[in-house]
Order: C-alpha cells, then structure tokens, then sequence
C-alpha cells in the first residue's frame, strides 16, 4: 500500500487481523501506480507517480507507463536486444513453473531467481511446480513460449477468475496430483526440445501456511458488494494471491482486492452491510 502524502510503501499483515476501510468516490476513480526502475549497479526500486495522476491504462498514467522499461522484459528472447537498465535482471538465473489455480486451470510462467517462491504465492497458485531452471530470463521465455505452441498451456489467468474459483470446492490433494501429471508431460517435452541454457527440473512449490483449508469448503461466495466504493470491515482468515478470505457476521466471503489496484482508500474501523447471498453448491 502506497501512503500518498510520504510516498512510502506500506506493508499490512492481513491474515488474523480485521481489516477495515472506506473507499470515497466512485470506483472509477483510479490513479497511476507509479513504477519500478531497473538499475545496472542495484536493486529494482519503486517510483511513485510524480504528478499523482489519473491511470490511462494498465493502473498507469501515459507518462509512467512511457518510462516503465520493465514492458520489454517479456520480448527480449524475440528482440535479442536488453538495455543497459534491464540486464541485471533479464540476465539473472530463471525457474519456469507450472501452476493450478483453484478451478483447475493450468498456467506456465517463469520467475527471477530473486523471486522465486514469491511470483507463485502472488499469482495466488494453489499448488505449484517448477518444470525447469535457465541461466537467464532470454533462455526461460523461449521455453515458456515453446510449451504454450506446443502444449496450448496458458501464460495469464485473469484475478477475477481466480477469485471466483475460490467459492467452490476445492479438492488439493486430486489437484495436485493432476498437477503432477502435467508437470511430468511439460518436462519430456522440454527434454525432447534441448533448449540452450535451459535444465528441465523436478521441484515442487511449498505454498503459503494454511492453504489445505481451502478443500474445506464452508459455504464461502463471492462478497456481493464492490470494494472500489463505500465502507467495509472483515476478519481476514486467509490469503490466494490478490484475493482474501475473510469472514463478516459469521459468513464467509472471498473478496478479489485486485478491484482496489488504483484506488484511494482510507484505513479505520468501517463496518460492511452486506445483504443475504445463496452459497454454491456445485
């Protein structure tokens, strides 16, 4: 969370503790996220807008998004050209990882070597694996794309779709296994292919504390109200990614804070008034 008048980033642990706020104005009301600027003699760091501006596109003002060079990172395998910015952290090791959302869906990504466990505990991923290791972000996207023409798997699953899988049973254990089979099938075929500068690997995900609980469905729906406006207060019981869990007058509800990327929020002791919502069954 950014504090508009410091510029600092927040940090707020949520799991076990109520999380309360009000959200003025409309939910349409959405400002530029700033950006991360790549260094060749450090670390990335956080850039906040400068002017405070209204978000165009992709939670970005044109300004931001002009100078934002991490755009590039998922063409330099095709274009052979890194920049000067970009290379400390295109030319570090990769992991190419296969994950399953809640709903079944499989999606291959890849993740820096400085990012390793967290890029899967962000996109929310119920169980993981990682499928092969590369010396760099070049070698790993020629292998990420290759099984996406080869095998038709995925490289994006919406948040909101995410979120909504939540709400219905989920059986970790028959995932995980159809996980493992998949995963089997994407490493033979990158055996097959010899990728220069890309290892085919056998090494599973451990997920965030707590996330078996979810094949323990307790009637949990979507929160029926938008959180991009209006007040609202929950005890949050878990976290998948951008979506919680969170509980309110003893109901259980899986809220997707994605809706929240942009928006102005005041932190306080607000209540939600939620009307009666029918749990899924199927």
């Amino acid at each position: 969370m950014l504090d508009i008048d410091t510029e600092q980033i927040e940090f707020h642990e949520l799991v076990g503790r109520r999380l309360g706020f009000r959200a003025p104005g409309a939910a349409t009301d959405r400002y530029c996220t700033g950006r991360m600027a790549f260094r060749a003699d450090g670390p990335p760091r956080y850039v906040p807008c400068p002017g405070k501006e209204r978000a165009v596109a992709s939670g970005q003002c044109a300004a931001c998004a002009d100078k934002d060079s991490f755009r590039f990172v998922h063409t330099v395998h095709r274009s052979g050209f890194v920049s000067r910015d970009l290379e400390k952290h295109v030319m570090q090791p990769h992991w190419l990882y296969l994950a399953a959302f809640a709903n079944g869906t499989f999606k291959i990504g890849t993740a820096a070597d400085t990012r390793k466990w967290g890029r899967l505990a962000e996109q929310g991923a119920i169980c993981a694996q990682y499928v092969a290791h590369a010396d760099d972000g070049k070698a790993v996207r020629v292998a990420e794309d290759l099984v996406t023409e080869s095998m038709g798997l995925r490289q994006a699953v919406r948040s909101a779709a995410k979120a909504a899988s939540l709400c219905l049973p989920i059986d970790v254990d028959h995932l995980d296994a159809a996980l493992a089979r998949r995963a089997q099938q994407v490493r033979e075929m990158l055996t097959d292919a010899s990728i220069a500068g890309c290892t085919p690997i056998d090494e599973r995900w451990t997920p965030p504390a707590g996330r078996e609980a979810l094949s323990e469905n307790v009637g949990r729906v979507a929160y029926p109200a938008d959180i991009a406006t209006g007040s609202h207060g929950r005890d949050v019981r878990a976290c998948v990614g951008q979506a919680v869990i969170v509980t309110v007058d003893d109901g259980s509800y899986v809220v997707d804070l994605a809706a929240l990327k942009g928006r102005r929020i005041e932190l306080g002791a607000f209540e939600s008034d939620l009307p009666a919502v029918q749990s899924a069954l199927f």
